[in-house]
């Protein structure tokens, strides 16, 4: 929280994005009880559980919400699944009709376990972990609303957005205000602050970019403000590059994630001078461990560790990620003096 205020503070404070997940056997069983992976999100008792694991194993700085971002489109009427193997599956809205099918207020009675999960998780952490919330943001789960599935290059929903600007913006305003009233929920249920996860915005166009990346993720910050009163606000535009300095001035947030291919020079003076900054090791590095795994971790104090940052990873872990390359990750990290 203090970085977040624009302090920097070392050893770097850290999290790992999907720190709760399927590289920690404790997960696993955890994950096989619930049944499935929307009943996982769904039950705060094992919900609570996962998100507190990657903590007793890691004692990370932060702990986030275990749930999922397409819980959003759940709450607004829309049908989503997960199919072992696939992924998540909805019922495609890319048509008028298939809009009017969807609620334009978010039902928070749907999402009162995860709201009772924030309750549960608040209250067992440790005082010196902060409890991170978040939610998706409207371009990426507008993304899976459209295809009704993760796509490779989130063609759909960029072809709405082109043939029909108006029914587009319809489904970006709706998730807007959607995604205002879950965050503001999540706050006064006990996090501490909030992530807003925007993973396909570096496929966008520069005016695409402006229009379907910043001006929602700004209305969201404005909206959630409105409410709770300096909010802090993590966000996450994946892939947006020399955009990332636009992105921290026009939307608000408080810090600026980044992901393994963001540029540290262009970071440090552009990005890191306005707002603190999260990442931005390769995920895949920590596959590979040994020698590269240390060059990386390096490379990232080398480059952010002068400022407001938190170390993170570029994107979340992968399932297959070693935890003993977990271990040497962390403790590089915490017994580093610092960049040169």
């Amino acid at each position: 929280m203090r970085v977040l205020s624009g302090e920097r503070i070392w050893p770097p404070p850290m999290w790992l994005m999907r720190q709760a997940g399927r590289y920690l056997p404790e997960y696993r069983a955890t994950r096989d009880k619930a049944g499935s992976f929307l009943s996982l999100c769904y039950n705060a008792e094992l919900a609570t559980e996962v998100t507190l694991q990657p903590i007793r194993r890691f004692g990370f700085d932060a702990a986030i919400l275990f749930s999922d971002i397409l819980v959003v489109p759940h709450a607004l009427g829309q049908s989503v699944r997960f199919e072992a193997g696939e992924g998540p599956r909805l019922d495609p809205v890319a048509t008028a009709e298939a809009l009017a099918g969807i609620r334009e207020e978010i039902d928070l009675e749907l999402l009162a376990p995860v709201l009772e999960t924030v309750e549960r998780v608040a209250a067992a952490l440790p005082p010196q972990t902060t409890f991170l919330g978040f939610c998706g943001a409207p371009w990426t789960v507008a993304t899976y609303m459209v295809a009704g599935q993760g796509t490779e290059d989130q063609g759909p929903a960029r072809q709405l957005a082109y043939n029909d600007p108006a029914l587009f913006g319809t489904i970006i305003d709706r998730l807007v205000q959607a995604s205002i009233t879950y965050l503001v929920a999540q706050l006064k249920r006990g996090v501490d602050a909030v992530q807003v996860f925007d993973t396909w915005a570096g496929i966008l166009p520069d005016a695409e970019f402006d229009r379907w990346v910043i001006a929602p993720t700004k209305a969201i910050v404005d909206g959630v403000r409105a409410q709770v009163p300096g909010a802090r606000i993590i966000g996450f535009p994946r892939g947006a590059g020399a955009r990332l300095k636009r992105y921290a001035i026009e939307t608000g947030v408080d810090a600026v994630g980044l992901d393994w291919t963001a540029d540290g020079a262009y970071v440090r003076a552009e990005v890191q001078t306005k707002v603190a900054v999260q990442g931005n090791v390769d995920p895949l590095v920590l596959i590979a461990g040994g020698e590269a795994l240390d060059r990386a971790v390096d490379n990232a104090i080398a480059a952010f560790g002068h400022g407001p940052w938190i170390f993170n990873l570029g994107h979340g872990i992968t399932p297959n990620a070693p935890i003993a390359h977990v271990e040497r990750m962390i403790a590089r990290v915490r017994a580093s003096t610092g960049p040169a």
